[in-house]
């Protein structure tokens, strides 16, 4: 069984780095049009997404019972998994809020939350999970 589970989180963790790439193109370009940026939001969802189900994963195969999102980061701070428990906490609060694209002030918000604090979350994950394979 251990060897399924992981099996599991480094195939999660192959397709999070797929979309942690995808994510940093958007983040390397300065000026997005309307139609970008919803491109980088919805990027930002299932790159999201992607970081604490490959949590949930890895979590699992080290003994953890991890059955939620919230779990999964609570968990990954107490396992020194991750550093800013609090900003991933809060990222995955106002997700749900990005669910409104179409608000262009809500669209703007999202944007400078993703570029200046979600981001680097996204990204000290990536090259804490990198060290571990």
């Amino acid at each position: 069984m251990k060897v399924t589970i992981d099996i599991r989180w480094k195939q999660r963790f192959s397709n999070y780095k797929k979309a942690y790439g995808q994510l940093s193109e958007f983040i390397a370009r300065d000026k997005l049009n309307k139609f970008e940026l919803q491109g980088l939001i919805q990027c930002f969802e299932y790159t999201f997404e992607l970081a604490w189900k490959t949590m949930k994963d890895y979590l699992e195969e080290e003994g953890y019972d991890v059955r939620s999102p919230r779990t999964a980061i609570q968990t990954a701070f107490q396992a020194q998994l991750v550093k800013d428990g609090h900003m991933w906490i809060d990222a995955l609060e106002k997700r749900n809020l990005m669910a409104h694209t179409y608000d262009e002030n809500l669209a703007i918000q999202a944007e400078k939350l993703i570029r200046t604090e979600y981001f680097q979350i996204l990204k000290e994950l990536y090259f804490t999970l990198e060290g571990l394979q």
